[in-house]
C-alpha cells in the first residue's frame, strides 16, 4: 500500500479513538455471531469495533446532512438515503463474522438505524450456469458473479426503492436457492459483504473496456479485512477440517464426497482448494483492490486485529 495514502494506527492508538462509545454487545452476543474458527474477544470489541462504529456514525450523519442539502435545493422533501458499506477480503479472513458483529454494534446506536447485511454470494452464477461457462474452478472470481445484477440491486437500493430483493445462496447445497429472496426494504444503512466488492470491473469483450457504472459507484464507505497470506491458508484449512467432519457429513452438502477422508486426506484436499483457487483469487483479484479501502483492518496469527489504516487521500 502506498504510505502517504493512509494513516496507521497500532491497537491501542486506535482504541483512544473510541472516545465515550459505549459496548452495546455482550459475550453471549459474541458468541452467537462468531463464524466457526473466529476468536473475538469483548477486548477486541472495545478496542477495535468501537472506533470504528464511531467514525462510521460521524460519516452517516454527515452523508444524511448532505443529502439533506440536496432535497432542499430540489425543492424536494428531505428523505432518508441508504448508506451503503462495502466490506472485502479473502475465503476465511473473517469478513461475514466482522460484517455481522458491525451489523448488531450499529443497529444499537442511540437512533436504532434499521441496518441490514447482504453477501454477493447470493449474486453467484448459478451451478448450471457455471458448469455451463466451465467456471467451476473459478467460483468466487469476479467473473461468476452476475455483476449486472448485483449493480442493478445496489442502485434501486440506492433509489429509494420500496423492496429490494437478493437471491439466496446455501452454502451446503453451493448454490442458489430457487424461489427464494432477501428483501430489503429501505434500510438506514446496508452492509454488503463478499470478495470481489471493491473490483474496478470491466464491460466484457476482447478490449476490456472500463464499465460505465461499477459497484463501488453505490459505496460510501468501504472496508478490507486483510492478513498475511500464509494465516489466511492455515484458517481456510481449520475450517475445511472442521467442515469435512460435520457439514460434509449430511447427505446434502455438495462436498459430501469428502465425507471418507481421514485427517490427512481432508488436509492434502483443502490444500489443494486453497492453492488452486482461493490463493489464486486473493493475489490476483482481491488484494490488489485493498488499496481503494477506506480503511483496512490487519489480522495478526491469531485472528486478533493488531493495527488498522484509514485511508486519508
Amino acid at each position: 500500500m502506498r504510505p502517504e495514502a493512509y494513516q496507521t494506527f497500532s491497537r491501542t492508538e486506535w482504541a483512544k479513538l473510541r472516545a465515550n462509545t459505549p459496548l452495546t454487545l455482550t459475550q453471549e452476543d459474541l458468541l452467537s455471531l462468531r463464524g466457526l474458527n473466529e476468536r473475538v474477544s469483548l477486548e477486541e470489541l472495545a478496542d477495535v469495533y468501537l472506533p470504528l462504529s464511531r467514525l462510521l456514525n460521524l460519516h452517516v450523519r454527515a452523508a444524511r446532512n448532505l443529502n439533506g442539502v440536496t432535497d432542499t435545493f430540489l425543492g424536494r422533501p428531505v428523505t432518508g438515503h441508504t448508506y451503503v458499506i462495502a466490506v472485502a477480503g479473502s475465503v476465511a479472513v473473517g469478513k461475514s463474522t466482522f460484517a455481522r458483529i458491525l451489523q448488531a454494534l450499529m443497529a444499537r446506536w442511540p437512533d436504532h438505524p434499521a441496518v441490514d447485511l447482504v453477501t454477493t454470494d447470493g449474486f453467484l452464477y448459478p451451478l448450471r450456469t457455471l458448469e455451463e461457462r466451465q467456471l467451476m474452478s473459478r467460483k468466487g472470481f469476479p467473473e461468476s458473479y452476475d455483476t449486472k445484477r448485483m449493480v442493478q440491486f445496489l442502485a434501486d437500493v440506492k433509489a429509494g426503492q420500496t423492496e429490494v430483493r437478493a437471491p439466496v445462496y446455501s452454502h451446503q447445497s453451493y448454490d442458489i436457492v430457487p424461489d427464494q429472496w432477501q428483501v430489503v426494504r429501505r434500510p438506514d444503512v446496508l452492509i454488503f459483504e463478499g470478495l470481489n466488492v471493491l473490483q474496478p470491473g470491466l464491460a466484457g469483450g476482447t478490449g476490456g473496456r472500463p464499465a460505465s457504472v461499477i459497484l463501488s459507484d453505490f459505496f460510501d464507505f468501504s472496508i478490507y479485512l486483510d492478513a498475511n497470506t500464509s494465516d489466511i491458508a492455515a484458517w481456510y484449512l481449520d475450517r475445511f477440517r472442521l467442515l469435512q467432519r460435520t457439514v460434509f457429513q449430511q447427505p446434502t452438502s455438495y462436498f459430501h464426497h469428502y465425507k471418507d477422508l481421514g485427517p490427512e486426506e481432508a488436509s492434502a484436499a483443502g490444500r489443494r482448494i486453497w492453492s488452486s483457487i482461493n490463493e489464486v483469487n486473493l493475489k490476483e483479484n482481491i488484494l490488489p483492490t485493498r488499496e481503494r479501502a477506506h480503511v483496512v483492518l490487519y489480522k495478526d496469527a491469531d485472528h486478533s486485529i493488531a493495527r488498522v489504516s484509514l485511508r486519508q487521500i
